[in-house]
């Protein structure tokens, strides 16, 4: 695994909170223990896209209005969808 910023091979996977803007803009969210890559060289602490997408899949498919403030990263991936999958998303 290298990092995405700077190619080192000194990287870990952490558990990292990320702060997360709605799909509707009107508040963002904090996501505690988001699965996460840590670079001992560069410092930088990113998510992988495949992470980013499961979040912003899963933000626009569930209901919103009733997430709390904060929540861990597992709570929000298990909360129930109201749309089976993103239908605005094109697979190329």
């Amino acid at each position: 695994m290298k990092c995405l910023w700077c190619t080192s091979t000194n990287v870990k996977p952490i558990a990292a909170t990320v702060y997360w803007e709605l799909p509707d803009g009107t508040r963002a969210i904090e996501i505690t223990n988001t699965p996460s890559i840590s670079c001992n060289e560069c410092g930088i602490v990113y998510q992988e896209d495949d992470i980013v997408e499961s979040i912003e899949d899963q933000l626009f498919l569930i209901d919103t209005k009733s997430l709390v403030q904060k929540m861990d990263y597992d709570q929000l991936m298990s909360q129930p969808r109201i749309l089976k999958r993103n239908y605005f998303k094109f697979m190329d």
